[in-house]
């Protein structure tokens, strides 16, 4: 609906009424996504779009987008994750960009340790086991445990200390690998994410996308961890070596894996779905009506500070913007 003498801004994707209806009574909001012809809405409204509401992984918002919409000033993303927005060049262009920090990293936490104990003690397949009358004829086999495991823990930032947080209450050992040492936390670095997984039985990634990342886990990581080990991906499922990963499971060079995410979203390669002693979720991480409503009001929060004048709440480090 357009509003008369309103900013007008583009929704790239959905997003809860919450936070939609929101847009929606302030800006003129096109939703691109609805289009049928995409470029010729993006024509149309070239000279007047000043904002962008996105993220989810509904499309990709690039130095083509800009190029459309030579008006922008801010990109609000919708999710901590903003590897589907060319951070980089909208910085160089003067294009602040904006997150979803905080807000979802205890929900996602709380997935992850479910989706570890999951894994770890076969949950999903004992639920079938069940199911499928088999307890009659005998009990589930005995499963692997927590108890005695080590684990590392790649990206140590806020969703990886919540993890990491929690995992302290089992009284496993804790490890982490990153770009970085930390000084203000009590676990141990590895510069090399192979020694760390030589060290370790299970690995936790937490590690957001992008080049920096890409296939960092990858054949020689899951060697090194070994016939016990356990692979937990809920950060990007670019991170890791999906082919590498398959062949590792099936040759038994790990245990398992429990994943979130994946590489090419919501396409799940047929062999993964194939391994009965895998766990996957269609990237539910912070997929609870609580945080989601959390994640859009900040979405919305960022777009009314920005065209209030006050600058961006949660910007991105790429952003050319710092705070008076």
């Amino acid at each position: 609906m357009t509003r008369p003498n309103a900013t007008e801004i583009i929704m790239t994707g959905p997003l809860m009424p919450y936070a939609a209806d929101q847009l929606k009574a302030r800006f003129t909001v096109h939703e691109l996504w609805k289009a049928d012809d995409r470029a010729a809405l993006l024509r149309e409204v070239a000279d007047r779009v000043r904002g962008i509401a996105g993220g989810g992984g509904h499309m990709r918002t690039d130095g083509a987008l800009f190029d459309a919409l030579p008006k922008l000033e801010m990109i609000a993303n919708f999710g901590v994750g903003y590897d589907n927005v060319d951070a980089a060049e909208a910085g160089k262009r003067g294009i602040v960009v904006s997150n979803t920090p905080d807000v979802l990293s205890d929900e996602v936490a709380d997935l992850t340790i479910g989706l570890l104990l999951a894994t770890i003690r076969q949950l999903p397949q004992v639920d079938r086991y069940l199911r499928e009358g088999k307890w009659l004829k005998g009990a589930y086999p005995l499963t692997t445990s927590l108890r005695k495991r080590k684990v590392g823990i790649v990206g140590l930032g806020r969703i990886g200390k919540a993890v990491a947080h929690r995992l302290e209450a089992f009284g496993v050992p804790i490890a982490y690998h990153g770009r970085s040492r930390q000084a203000d936390v009590p676990y141990r670095y590895y510069p090399s994410l192979v020694e760390m997984a030589a060290d370790v039985d299970t690995l936790v990634s937490v590690a957001p996308g992008g080049a920096s990342t890409h296939h960092m886990i990858n054949a020689e990581v899951f060697k090194a961890l070994g016939p016990n080990g356990i692979v937990v991906n809920v950060g990007r499922g670019t991170v890791i070596d999906e082919q590498a990963l398959i062949e590792a499971l099936k040759s038994k060079t790990i245990l398992s894996a429990g994943l979130d995410v994946f590489e090419d979203e919501p396409r799940v390669p047929a062999e993964l779905i194939a391994l009965d002693h895998v766990v996957l979720l269609p990237h539910v991480g912070s997929a609870s009506v609580h945080t989601r409503e959390q994640m859009g009001q900040l979405l919305v929060d960022n777009l009314f500070s920005w065209f209030d004048g006050k600058g961006p709440l949660t910007p991105v480090p790429e952003t050319p913007w710092t705070k008076a």
